[in-house]
């Protein structure tokens, strides 16, 4: 028998079809990355890079404010929009309602980023705190307190127990402050404001200060009260020294100072244009038409110039002032009562004439 032929087949091996571009591994992990760095950008524009449109806006986080009203203050400040970038951005880089204490300025142009950063970091914007022309303690307390967290009771308060051991008392904390512009953080304790204020007004008293008060017989705080009282008596600025000179002459020679401000302030009217004679028996140991030597402290607060005019004063004699009859400002000076009496009928005509009560 003839053995059947076995047919071999070989066996071809199929070759497979190349996967499309789109089923390539390093395709789709290239576009997802391309997808991603996209995402990414356009998330970064519209959240990273938002900046705040128009004029400059403060945002203030009181002490002890809440996660909510952080979040109010932030929206309230910068609108729902950036407001909302903002906060997002803030939570995410773990930011914290206390850290957050305190003042920030958001300029025109500055991104949602930076404005997160700083409100997450406490990184506050310092403020101004500037006066002049301030005249009693109470107008003081209101004008550091306006532009800070705290009151202006808090400022009182914070004077009493920062001041009151360094021998000042309610009457001569005027004295140790200094007219300027400041910067604080908003969010200052108001001890550490009075502190840092008060640290200004011993680095001005220099050994040298000291030493020209000391030879005209005055202490720091006596020549704030006669500063003082020389700059409520005259505007102008080449008249100061003579008119402190003046008190002090009077001061040494045991004379009431006679100075008509300090019975502008025992009456609290600064407003009081012509003094009578009613007015001069006032009882206050600021009247120094009724007490002697000087009054318990400062009737406003001088300025830096002021106190240097009373220590730089040239000497001179005089004893007596009245205002000028032509109301220039300045004053005749003389050195005899009669002299004065002089002066003075000129004034009060004046004064007369031009119906001045």
């Amino acid at each position: 028998m003839e053995k059947k032929r076995v047919k071999k087949s070989a066996g071809k091996v199929r070759r497979k079809e190349p996967k499309g571009l789109f089923q390539r591994p390093w395709f789709i992990v290239t576009t997802v990355g391309i997808a991603a760095l996209l995402f990414g950008g356009i998330w970064a524009a519209n959240t990273l890079l938002r900046t705040h449109g128009g004029e400059d806006v403060w945002i203030r986080i009181p002490g002890g404010a809440s996660e909510q009203a952080l979040k109010d203050s932030v929206i309230a400040a910068l609108g729902p929009d950036q407001g909302g970038r903002v906060i997002s951005l803030w939570g995410m880089m773990g930011g914290d309602a206390v850290r957050s204490h305190g003042a920030y300025r958001v300029s025109g142009g500055q991104t949602a980023f930076r404005t997160a950063r700083n409100l997450a970091h406490g990184r506050q914007t310092p403020v101004t705190v500037t006066w002049n022309n301030v005249r009693t303690f109470s107008d003081l307390a209101s004008a550091v307190a306006r532009n800070l967290e705290f009151k202006p009771e808090d400022f009182r308060a914070a004077c009493r127990e920062v001041l009151e051991p360094e021998g000042f008392n309610e009457a001569t904390f005027p004295a140790a402050f200094l007219p300027d512009s400041y910067e604080f953080y908003w969010a200052v304790s108001p001890e550490d404001a009075v502190r840092k204020l008060y640290s200004y007004r011993v680095k001005f008293w220099t050994p040298e200060r000291k030493a020209k008060a000391d030879a005209l017989g005055l202490d720091e705080t006596g020549v704030a009260i006669i500063a003082s009282i020389a700059e409520e008596e005259t505007s102008k600025a080449d008249e100061l020294g003579k008119v402190a000179r003046l008190y002090v002459n009077r001061l040494n020679a045991g004379m009431p100072l006679q100075a008509d401000p300090t019975v502008k302030f025992a009456l609290g009217d600064f407003s009081i244009r012509r003094i009578s004679s009613e007015m001069l028996r006032t009882s206050s140991p600021f009247n120094t038409y009724r007490m002697k030597g000087l009054p318990p402290g400062p009737i406003r607060i001088p300025s830096k110039a002021s106190l240097d005019a009373v220590l730089n004063a040239t000497p001179h004699d005089w004893l007596y002032m009245c205002a000028k009859e032509d109301f220039s400002g300045y004053h005749n000076f003389s050195r005899s009562y009669e002299e004065h009496l002089a002066n003075a009928r000129r004034y009060q005509a004046e004064l007369d004439r031009r119906n001045i009560h």
